[in-house]
């Protein structure tokens, strides 16, 4: 799925919603230090069967690169990946922020790569009762319908904070 390969379009730099204020749902402490170099998982999305990955460079003009990859071939997303850019997160239009992620940098330990997970719980509900009493989704209909707005919705907002060491 070349969807999940760059993360370019999928994460922004930058000032999507100031998450100061708000308190994730998932509260952790800082991961481990990373070296320079070594590709680890900052947090993987079960619902949309994608993880986001990133290394530090160690080069001073872009210090963390990220990408959003798929977690397995065989998995079939129940929420959409959104680019935060364009949907905007915040608290007044529904979104949750669900987590966040800080991977500080071994290499400087004043700059740490910081991911805002952003969380919209979508208004799906499940097809009616068919006539034998079971919710049913055909595979021609599912299909040909494409990916429903309601679903839940995840967005992540990536920047770098803190000091740069020289």
């Amino acid at each position: 799925m070349q969807r999940f390969l760059m993360m370019g379009v999928l994460l922004c730099i930058g000032g999507i919603a100031e998450a100061g204020q708000e308190k994730p749902e998932i509260t952790r402490q800082a991961a481990n230090p990373q070296a320079v170099g070594v590709l680890h998982s900052m947090r993987t999305i079960p619902e949309t069967c994608s993880r986001a990955q990133g290394q530090f460079t160690g080069n001073p003009a872009l210090p963390y690169r990220v990408e959003v990859v798929q977690s397995s071939s065989q998995c079939r997303p129940r929420a959409l990946l959104q680019d935060a850019s364009v949907a905007q997160p915040s608290a007044a239009t529904g979104w949750l922020l669900n987590d966040i992620v800080r991977i500080p940098s071994a290499a400087c330990p004043s700059q740490q790569a910081v991911l805002r997970v952003w969380r919209h719980p979508g208004k799906a509900i499940p097809p009616k009762l068919d006539a034998q009493g079971r919710s049913r989704i055909y595979l021609q209909d599912a299909m040909s319908a494409g990916p429903s707005p309601d679903l839940p919705k995840f967005a992540l907002d990536f920047r770098m904070e803190g000091k740069a060491c020289d």
